[in-house]
């Protein structure tokens, strides 16, 4: 005769007691704890977003009021704010100079990177711990307190008011991009060098063939991170292109600046147009940032 089978409880409920439903544990202090602060950084993230959106729906009026900035437009369909935004902050030849600008500093970030990082981990080479040293030192060094020579040096090449200024310095201080690579480069075995070198093929060979077509996931995730941030700077577009007709996307937004106040709908308009395209972008790759930085740790 064989034993009745017993029922497993779950160990967050209580078994039941005289055919009474089981009763559930309230949940953990920790529990409530890790819920709370997450709901307390949404509203923190969401809440200016909020505020930004609703003035833009707004009429001048409405603003000069100000009584609460969390109110309501009495139009929701009141879009001329946008209108005025893209047509008088000429936002589409800031987009043109925003796209010049990512497009070459992303590429040189990516190139100049994955070549630091390959030589650094493959090649040995003397002072090569001095070189990782200084890299770590230049990540400690307040970019504030640099500030004077490197418009110094821009200004001796020349390239003060055009598009390459942004571009060189982009490029040229990307620490976090290097070290990316290098943990990426660090899982790539060793072997594969040494199979290609036996077949006859060069370092740069084996850089190109090899190296830098394993590097997709490290890629994705510069390209991201670094596209992100260079879209939303504005020291270095201001500081170095002066001119209105080389205004970026975040510099655009500063002619709504006036000497007798600001046009907040406007500029409110104007920054809901700037942040869609980062946010669309955030929200189809976030992926890639996050598997990225998962699998450069892991490695």
């Amino acid at each position: 005769m064989t034993a009745p089978a017993r029922t497993s409880v779950p160990a967050h409920t209580s078994a039941p007691v005289d055919g009474r439903p089981a009763r559930r544990k309230p949940p953990r202090v920790s529990t409530v704890l890790i819920y709370a602060s997450l709901v307390a950084a949404s509203l923190v993230v969401l809440v200016p977003l909020l505020v930004v959106f609703l003035t833009s729906l707004k009429t001048s009026g409405e603003v000069a009021d100000g009584t609460d900035v969390l109110g309501l437009p009495h139009d929701w369909l009141n879009f001329s704010n946008y209108g005025t935004a893209f047509t008088d902050g000429h936002m589409l030849m800031a987009f043109g100079n925003t796209a010049f600008i990512l497009l070459f500093s992303i590429t040189g970030t990516v190139v100049i990177g994955s070549m630091t990082a390959y030589a650094i981990d493959r090649f040995e080479f003397r002072f090569k711990k001095a070189v990782m040293a200084l890299f770590l030192i230049a990540t400690l060094v307040p970019g504030v307190t640099t500030q004077v020579a490197t418009f110094q040096v821009i200004n001796s090449f020349g390239l003060i008011d055009t598009r390459w200024a942004p571009v060189l310095l982009y490029m040229g201080t990307d620490i976090v991009s290097i070290y990316i690579f290098l943990q990426f480069i660090r899982g790539i075995p060793t072997s594969l060098d040494e199979a290609a070198r036996l077949d006859g093929a060069n370092a740069f060979t084996i850089y190109r063939k090899i190296i830098f077509p394993m590097l997709r996931p490290a890629i994705a995730t510069v390209v991201i991170i670094k596209g992100i941030t260079t879209y939303n700077d504005f020291y270095i577009p201001f500081l170095y292109m002066p001119s209105e007709d080389l205004g970026t996307i975040s510099t655009a937004l500063f002619r709504f600046k006036g000497p007798y106040g600001a046009h907040w709908e406007t500029i409110s308009a104007g920054a809901i147009l700037v942040i869609l395209p980062t946010l669309l972008v955030f929200l189809f790759l976030q992926r890639y940032i996050y598997n990225g930085f998962t699998q450069g740790a892991t490695k």
